[in-house]
């Protein structure tokens, strides 16, 4: 199978499908594809007969986190971190948090790392209760970028975001419903109906109440970070650990820290 890697969307009536489409690797993204989120979402943002957004990735799986493979080429760098985080990825998902309609995130499988952070991006989320969530980057040996860990700690709260980032935990879909991450849980067969009731109730709904009400959330949601710490978020580039826990990845051994 050819590997296949881009985020697309289609239209049906009011409703905008946007598909993480990378199965071979189980949605893992790579650069190209967050900059295809941010160029997807720039034209649905755009666009006045979309009412509904729907987020998923295709096939058994939502998002794997980030594809690994190609970190070596630049995670070393401080500079080329920083504009990978703070311009490809933050821009992928700024322009998911800047969408004025409803975005549902309908999750399947594994829901990993950089499927978190764009999960934390959707207004509704709903899961197979298969699904599993975690962002293991300490057994990579670098942080979650700054921007994102407030993103992901505001959606799933402090002490899951600590069990992720500090304990590598990883969760089903079961305890994130119980915390309110999830809206709703449902078996695999019942999955695409479930997902298909809540789009409908969205549409049902007022489109103007719907986007003063995320205009309003966001401007509340609005906390900044300091200067100072994304000044200095990505010296550990060329770091040891960081170096060693992406190898560690690639050469499908345990890290040695």
């Amino acid at each position: 199978m050819a590997d296949q890697a881009s985020v697309h969307w289609s239209q049906a009536d009011a409703v905008a499908r946007v598909v993480i489409d990378r199965p071979a690797r189980f949605n893992a993204m790579t650069r190209q594809m967050w900059r295809d989120l941010k160029r997807v979402f720039g034209e649905l943002n755009c666009r006045s007969d979309v009412r509904c957004v729907l987020l998923q990735g295709q096939g058994d799986h939502f998002c794997a986190g980030g594809d690994i493979s190609e970190y070596p080429m630049f995670r070393h760098d401080v500079e080329a971190l920083r504009t990978f985080h703070e311009e490809e990825v933050w821009g992928g998902l700024q322009a998911i948090l800047d969408c004025d309609v409803p975005v549902i995130a309908a999750i399947r499988g594994n829901c990993m790392g950089a499927g978190v952070e764009m999960a934390s991006c959707c207004d509704l989320r709903i899961a197979t209760d298969d699904a599993r969530f975690g962002a293991p980057i300490g057994k990579l040996g670098f942080p979650m970028a700054p921007r994102e860990a407030l993103l992901v700690a505001g959606a799933l709260g402090d002490g899951l975001a600590r069990a992720m980032l500090l304990g590598a935990q990883i969760f089903k879909a079961e305890r994130l419903l119980g915390n309110g991450f999830l809206c709703q849980t449902l078996e695999s067969l019942s999955f695409d109906d479930a997902v298909e009731r809540m789009t409908e109730q969205v549409l049902s709904l007022s489109t103007l109440s719907a986007r003063l009400n995320k205009q309003t959330l966001r401007a509340l949601a609005a906390q900044g970070l300091s200067d100072a710490v994304l000044d200095r978020a990505y010296d550990y580039a060329a770091h040891e650990e960081h170096r060693e826990g992406i190898a560690a990845f690639l050469e499908k051994r345990p890290p040695r820290f």
